[in-house]
């Protein structure tokens, strides 16, 4: 058995960077927002645009949230044969292959200029190119790191992801502008290709035998009993009712976030009617939401290593369901001010529960096969994008998001109840009740 070290190699931190350079870029989705501005436009729904984006067609609400909330779903889906890969192949692999991905199918998307590019482009390509790319670098990570840094480096590595949108926002829409919505998307997909490709080939996962370095500080009873020492199967895994509750855990948190995302830049376009700047510049909403979002993922994942995963989910649930009720008050009194924060609020708990989940994950069922066992869970996350495809329906039918922002926070209420009443499985009970 090898020698326990004291601290972490050289090795692991690069693992963890490199992670989160490939995360800034498969965060594409969080920008959506600039694209669908740009596309929607119920009275000319079905027209072709003129000038620099001529070829392009005008979209209603409802269609410009589809080619997202599939992208979402078909990433949930192929993070399980990503997770296999990364567990089986190695993260280097992994990590090419959906960069690629994304890269053709943001080039697809572009130079097809249709509705029917954008499903299968964006939708389609894109998603595959997240979940294949997405399952590499967190699980190859975490193996480097004890239990009790698995929320801040989870947090870390996933914190590119939601950052991505800080800097693709503003790119988004300098692109845009100057090249059309094609050439955005052309551009983006090269610029993908050459990052996520170099930046896999320093992923890497422990050799065998190795064993993280322990905490400087003794845990305490409950941070021992919430992590398990035993490594399950999946087979084991889908058999127990931790794993159903986390996926629906996962579900809970993502809609929330998922149904704000795809209306970020059409939010403060509602709120600053008044204010030409902010109509004008409404990618700073999202490139606000997107620095959140990343922050609340490091930030959760380091105070649950300090209070516990459950009571940091259900704290930021509980606080973020309170902000949903009141964004609609909000949006309505034009308090571009106040809009931030409660926005703020919503990107920092579903940055958070991403951040949660994988590191929920490793404590219930173990490091070794948590490549595959976060892409089962994992499902929960793709299975939010409802919310966002009800809320384009809900704004069509009623012309505003309203109601569902209503049902959005009844839903995390909902998710701090089951937080409270799950717990961490037990092999050994598990083995007897076999």
């Amino acid at each position: 058995m090898a020698q326990q070290l004291e601290k972490e190699p050289t090795q692991a931190w690069i693992t963890t960077f490199a992670g989160t350079a490939i995360n800034l870029c498969l965060g594409i989705l969080y920008a959506w927002s600039m694209w669908s501005k740009e596309l929607i436009s119920v009275e000319k729904a079905g027209q072709v645009m003129e000038g620099m984006n001529a070829g392009w067609t005008y979209l209603t609400n409802a269609q410009a949230a589809t080619p997202f909330s599939l992208c979402v779903i078909v990433f949930a889906l192929f993070m399980i044969p990503g997770g296999r890969i990364q567990d089986r192949l190695g993260p280097k692999f992994g990590a090419t292959v959906g960069g690629l991905c994304l890269a053709v199918g943001c080039i697809l998307a572009g130079v097809m200029k249709s509705y029917a590019g954008l499903i299968i482009g964006f939708g389609i390509l894109g998603g595959i190119g997240m979940g294949i790319g997405y399952a590499a670098p967190t699980p190859a990570a975490l193996k480097w790191f004890g239990p009790h840094r698995r929320g801040l480096i989870a947090g870390l590595v996933v914190g590119g992801y939601g950052g991505a949108a800080l800097y693709i926002g503003p790119l988004a829409k300098y692109l845009i502008s100057h090249f059309g919505l094609s050439g955005s998307f052309i551009y983006l997909g090269i610029f993908f290709a050459i990052v996520v490709v170099i930046a896999g080939q320093l992923l890497k996962v422990p050799p065998a035998g190795y064993v993280p370095p322990a905490a400087k500080v003794a845990q305490t009873a409950a941070q021992a009993a919430a992590s398990t020492k035993h490594n399950w199967v999946a087979g084991d895994m889908v058999k127990t009712w931790q794993f159903y509750a986390l996926v629906f855990m996962f579900i809970l948190t993502t809609q929330s976030g998922l149904l704000i995302i795809a209306n970020a830049a059409g939010l403060l376009a509602s709120s600053a009617k008044k204010i030409p700047f902010f109509i004008e510049n409404a990618w700073l909403l999202v490139s606000f939401g997107g620095l959140i979002n990343a922050l609340g993922r490091v930030g959760t994942g380091m105070y649950s290593d300090k209070i516990g995963r459950v009571n940091a989910y259900m704290l930021n649930c509980g606080v973020s369901a309170l902000c949903l009720f009141f964004i609609p008050a909000i949006v309505a009194g034009q308090n571009v001010f106040l809009l931030f924060v409660l926005v703020g609020v919503g990107y920092w708990q579903y940055g958070g529960g991403l951040a949660l989940m994988p590191a929920f994950t490793g404590d219930y069922y173990g490091p070794k096969n948590l490549g595959f066992n976060y892409g089962l869970v994992f499902l929960g996350w793709g299975l939010g994008f409802f919310m966002a495809r009800i809320g384009g329906w809900i704004k069509d039918v009623t012309g505003s998001l309203n109601y569902a922002f209503y049902i959005s926070a009844c839903l995390l209420v909902v998710a701090v109840i089951l937080a409270k009443i799950n717990k961490r499985p037990l092999h050994t009970e598990f083995v007897k009740t076999q």
